[in-house]
């Protein structure tokens, strides 16, 4: 990737992660993720939120319906991209016991992460075993983004991302080291530390997502290391307010219109050009939210030539006017 496509969408959804939860097991143990992940979502606000574990001590299973569970080592990461329920167990097919999430309501505004304890189905919240009995340990969490206007990596990721400490990066282990010791013994700004932790996993997760897909791949992520899409997406990326036609862009990464078009929707399902005003409304969303320039000034900077035009295509995308979602934004904020 000649320009930093990734990087690109990753700076405009807001991604933003967090530690929420310490959570020591002795086997047999299982707990489910459905309500949290939900409870999460209402509290923090999101649009969309990816539930995340990371084995700092022993090891266990993932699963989520319709899919064969996955074996966990220590070190390991395991996402689930796509929000869905899922399970965490000592043993595969263990069952969890029903959980009642009004206790996660309750303990919103207490100091994270909290610890809790989880024995033959027996959830105690608040409450920890010491380490050194602890059969696994887990720091469990979530990595919260926006969907709206235009968010491509969330569908191109798998439902399950497993990301094994085997073949990590160096500077993995110790940043796991720094997120166990904080979460153990809170200090002045663990808070912040542990959410930049948990984006810098998520990123080095879609990474090696990237490196691992088969060339025969299709989707977003598998685009951006295509010769002639993924350049034809930076190009659109960097330089968004150019009068774009499918010829100019062809002609520019080497391809007839004819094949830059079937390429787009063999990879990403949609024409060039739709990407590219998908990706416009992106943009100007971010100058909406984060800046004090007209919404005339912003139209004109991601490429509309008027400003009713870019409302009418802010609004089919997003279901307000500019001006409206920008107001909202910040009473939420």
């Amino acid at each position: 990737m000649s320009h930093d496509t990734l990087s690109d969408v990753l700076g405009t959804v807001r991604l933003r992660g967090a530690v929420f939860y310490y959570v020591s097991c002795r086997e047999p143990w299982s707990a489910e993720g459905s309500g949290v992940r939900e409870v999460a979502a209402a509290v923090t606000g999101a649009e969309h939120v990816i539930a995340y574990h990371m084995i700092t001590k022993g090891d266990g299973w993932a699963a989520v319906s319709g899919l064969g569970p996955v074996r966990l080592a220590t070190g390991d990461v395991v996402m689930f991209p796509q929000g869905d329920a899922h399970v965490m167990s000592s043993a595969p097919g263990l069952k969890p016991s029903h959980s009642d999430f009004d206790w996660v309501y309750a303990a919103r505004n207490q100091p994270m992460p909290m610890p809790i304890a989880y024995h033959s189905g027996v959830e105690q919240p608040g409450a920890s075993m010491p380490v050194d009995t602890a059969d696994t340990i887990l720091l469990c969490g979530f990595i919260a983004c926006d969907l709206r206007p235009f968010n491509p990596l969330i569908a191109a990721l798998p439902r399950v991302l497993h990301v094994p400490a085997a073949g990590a990066a160096s500077w993995v282990a110790s940043i796991l080291d720094q997120a166990v010791a904080e979460s153990r013994d809170p200090r002045a700004g663990s808070d912040v530390l542990l959410a930049r932790i948990s984006e810098m996993f998520f990123v080095d997760a879609v990474r090696r997502y990237i490196e691992s897909l088969p060339e025969p791949a299709t989707g977003w992520l598998a685009a951006l290391r295509d010769r002639h899409v993924g350049k034809a997406i930076g190009l659109l990326h960097r330089r968004p307010a150019e009068h774009w036609t499918i010829d100019e862009l062809g002609r520019q990464v080497g391809l007839s219109r004819s094949a830059l078009h079937e390429r787009f929707l063999e990879f990403i399902g949609q024409p060039p050009m739709q990407y590219l005003a998908n990706w416009r409304m992106q943009r100007g969303a971010v100058l909406l939210r984060d800046g004090d320039a007209t919404v005339a000034t912003i139209a004109q900077e991601v490429g509309y030539d008027s400003e009713a035009a870019f409302a009418r295509a802010f609004k089919r995308l997003v279901g307000q006017p500019p001006a409206a979602w920008r107001r909202a934004q910040r009473v939420s904020s």
